[in-house]
C-alpha cells in the first residue's frame, strides 16, 4: 500500500502569515478611535464635537492634572518651587520621555515642573506627584477628586504621567475641560506651555509642541500625548485679539495628522466664535492632600470673581467715641478733597503750612463731640522701600505720621500681567496705554512690554507684585477684559 505524501506549507509561507497577523494585531491596537471637540475659552461653549464623550487612553495630556495640582499645592504652601525633591526609584525607572532623573539625586520642584510641561518627561510627573501626596496611589487619588470637582464626568486616573494603565481613560471634552482650568485657573503658571525650551536644571528640555507653538497664530500651549495605544493626542489653545479657543484631539494616526486637524478645528473655532465675549472664568477648584475623592472628601470648588459683591464697615475700635452720622459726611468730603495728592506730586509742606487740611480739621472739631480725639494728620504719600527701613535707636526716634501705600511680600516685582496678543506692535502699544490710564493704582512702578512671539505681539506689564497683578487683573476682567497673570517661575 502506497502512502500518498502530506502537503505542507512551506515555512516561509507560514512565517509570512504570522507576520501579517502580526502586523495586524498591532494595528489594531494603535488604531485608536479617533475625537475631537473645539471649545470658545471664555464661555465653555462647545463649537464642534466628534466622539468627545467616548472613553480613550489621554497618553501625556495626564500630565496637565499633575500640573494643576502641583500648581494648587504651591499655591497652597504645600510645597515650594524652590523645594529640593529627592527622586524615588520608582521614578526614576519611568520609560521615556523623560529627563533621567537617578535614584537619590536632589532637584528642585520648579525643574520638575518644568519638564514635565515642556518636554513630557514621565519621570519628572511621576516624581511631582510622591514629593506632593507620598505615592503614586495617593496623588491619582487626588486626580480623581480633582476631576470630579471640575465636571470631569467620564475620567479616572491611574498614574499620573499617562502610560497605558487598565482604566486610565478619560475623554476629548473632559480634556478640553481640564485645558480651560489650567488656563483661568493658573495663568501665573500657563506661560510655561509656551515655551519652545526650558532650562530644567539638569538638561535644556524642548517643546514637544514645538510645531504648533512655531506654526500657527496665537498657539500658546497647551499638551501633547502620545502612546501606541492612545494614538496621537493634543490639546491645544490659541489666541487672537479677545478670542482664545480650546481644542482637543484624540487618536490622531501620525504627528503630520494631528497638526493638520488640530490646525483646521482652531481655524472653525475662530470662525464660529464671536468677537467680543463675557469671559466666565471656571470655579476654581482645591482638593487637599488628604482627600481622596469619595463622599465626604475634602473636595471643594471656589469661586473666584472680580466683581467686589459688598464692603462693610468697619466695626468701631473698643473706647472709640463715634461721630453723630449727620455730620460725618461733611467731614469725610472735606478730608477727602483736601487729602488728594497726585502720585507724581512734590515732597508736602509741613502740616502747618497745609490750609486744606487744617480747615478740614476745624471742620471736624466743630462738629465732633469733645471727647473725640482727631488721629494726626497725615503726610503726603510716603512710599518706603527696603533700603529706607534700617534699625534705630528707639531712644533718638520721635514719632513721625507715615503713610506706607504698598508693602507686599508676594513675589517682589517679578510678577505681570498680559492683556492680549496682537497683529501689530501698534496695536499692543495702544491696548497697554488704555489699561495703564485705566488701572493706573494698580499698575504703579509696572513696565509696559511688548514681545514679539511667532502669533504676534503680546502686550505685557511687568514688574508688580503678585498682589498688583492680581488686583489689576480681576478688575480687566471684571469689565469683560482679557488679562492673566505672569509669574516667576
Amino acid at each position: 500500500m502506497t502512502r500518498r505524501p502530506r502537503w505542507t506549507a512551506p515555512s516561509g509561507l507560514l512565517l509570512s502569515i504570522i507576520l501579517i497577523l502580526s502586523l495586524l494585531a498591532a494595528q489594531a491596537v494603535r488604531a485608536a478611535p479617533f475625537a475631537s471637540i473645539v471649545m470658545d475659552a471664555r464661555t465653555g461653549e462647545v463649537l464642534q464635537a466628534e466622539n468627545a464623550e467616548t472613553r480613550l487612553h489621554p497618553a501625556s495630556l495626564t500630565k496637565m492634572m499633575t500640573l494643576y495640582i502641583a500648581f494648587t499645592a504651591i499655591q497652597r504652601g504645600e510645597i515650594s518651587l524652590d523645594t529640593e525633591v529627592t527622586v524615588a526609584a520608582e521614578a526614576a525607572a519611568m520609560p521615556p520621555s523623560k529627563l533621567g532623573l537617578r535614584t537619590g539625586q536632589t532637584i528642585r520642584m520648579r525643574y520638575l515642573i518644568r519638564s514635565a510641561a515642556v518636554k513630557s518627561a514621565n519621570d519628572s510627573a511621576t516624581q511631582i506627584g510622591i514629593a506632593i501626596s507620598g505615592s503614586q496611589e495617593a496623588f491619582a487619588q487626588r486626580m480623581n477628586a480633582v476631576a470630579q470637582a471640575m465636571g470631569m464626568r467620564n475620567t479616572t486616573f491611574v498614574n499620573m504621567n499617562g502610560l497605558t494603565a487598565e482604566g486610565h481613560l478619560s475623554t476629548a471634552h473632559d480634556m478640553a475641560i481640564l485645558g480651560r482650568h489650567v488656563i483661568y485657573d493658573f495663568p501665573q503658571y500657563y506661560n510655561l506651555f509656551s515655551r519652545t525650551t526650558a532650562d530644567a536644571g539638569v538638561a535644556q528640555v524642548y517643546n514637544t509642541n514645538r510645531r504648533l507653538l512655531n506654526g500657527y497664530e496665537g498657539a500658546d500651549g497647551i499638551k501633547t500625548g502620545y502612546t501606541n495605544a492612545a494614538g496621537y493626542n493634543l490639546v491645544a489653545s490659541a489666541q487672537r485679539g479677545q478670542v482664545r479657543i480650546i481644542t482637543a484631539v484624540f487618536g490622531a494616526t501620525s504627528n503630520n495628522d494631528r497638526y493638520r486637524r488640530i490646525t483646521d478645528l482652531l481655524d472653525l473655532g475662530f470662525s464660529r466664535a464671536p468677537s467680543s465675549a463675557t469671559v466666565n472664568r471656571p470655579d476654581s477648584v482645591y482638593v487637599s492632600s488628604t482627600a481622596t475623592g469619595a463622599p465626604g472628601s475634602a473636595a471643594r470648588t471656589i469661586r473666584v470673581s472680580g466683581l467686589i459683591q459688598s464692603s462693610p464697615r468697619p466695626p468701631s475700635r473698643p473706647g472709640a467715641t463715634r461721630v453723630a452720622s449727620s455730620g460725618a459726611s461733611g467731614v469725610e468730603a472735606a478730608l477727602a478733597a483736601a487729602m488728594v495728592v497726585s502720585a507724581e506730586a512734590e515732597p508736602a509742606p509741613p502740616p502747618e503750612e497745609r490750609p486744606a487740611v487744617a480747615a478740614a480739621i476745624a471742620t471736624a472739631s466743630d462738629i465732633a463731640p469733645a471727647a473725640a480725639e482727631l488721629p494726626p494728620v497725615r503726610p503726603a504719600e510716603i512710599i518706603m522701600t527696603a533700603a529706607d527701613i534700617a534699625p534705630v535707636d528707639s531712644r533718638d526716634t520721635q514719632a513721625v505720621p507715615e503713610v506706607v501705600t504698598r508693602l507686599s511680600t508676594s513675589g517682589g516685582g517679578m510678577w505681570g500681567i498680559n492683556v492680549g496678543r496682537f497683529t501689530t506692535r501698534d496695536r499692543a502699544e495702544r491696548a497697554l496705554i488704555q489699561v495703564v490710564l485705566n488701572e493706573a493704582s494698580a499698575l504703579e512702578g509696572g513696565i509696559r512690554r511688548v514681545d514679539q512671539r511667532s502669533g504676534g505681539f503680546d502686550a505685557q506689564v511687568m514688574g508688580l507684585s503678585n498682589d498688583a497683578a492680581d488686583l489689576a487683573c480681576r478688575r480687566l476682567q471684571a469689565r469683560g477684559s482679557m488679562c492673566f497673570m505672569i509669574g516667576p517661575s
